[in-house]
């Protein structure tokens, strides 16, 4: 076993303690929700982890993807919260929701979702049934 995960339920008789849940629980059609962490990207300038548009490329400016103006001056004299800044960015907990279910392959464990999900290629996810 590569990997062991707790899962809540509500039918706790129907399942016994070490069960192993695969692919064959669910059927093509069925609507899912996709946990997973997003790919990580370190340390990310505003442009990038915020979407900025960056300032003017030509006479004389120097501030062509750096942040601008933070906030007000004297009063209250620091940056306010919620405020767009550069930070870490990506490796966090996201959830997809009502992505369907093409196609299952039991005997194989795998599952065939249309839609994009959360993480990188052979990351681990969660998939909850709606």
């Amino acid at each position: 076993m590569r990997f062991l995960r707790e899962v809540r339920t509500d039918s706790a008789g129907e399942l016994e303690v070490g069960q192993k849940l695969g692919a064959d629980l669910f059927q093509p059609g069925d609507r899912v929700h996709v946990v997973g962490n997003t790919k990580g990207r370190g340390f990310a300038g505003g442009m990038k982890r915020w979407g900025w548009h960056g300032g003017k490329a030509t006479h004389g400016s120097t501030s062509h993807r750096r942040i601008g103006s933070v906030g007000a001056g004297t009063s209250p004299g620091r940056v306010l919260r919620g405020r767009n800044l550069p930070g870490q960015y990506g490796n966090e907990r996201v959830m997809v929701r009502n992505l369907r279910v093409v196609k299952v392959e039991p005997d194989k464990g795998l599952l065939y979702i249309k839609g994009a999900v959360p993480g990188n290629r052979g990351s681990l996810l969660l998939v909850k049934k709606v």
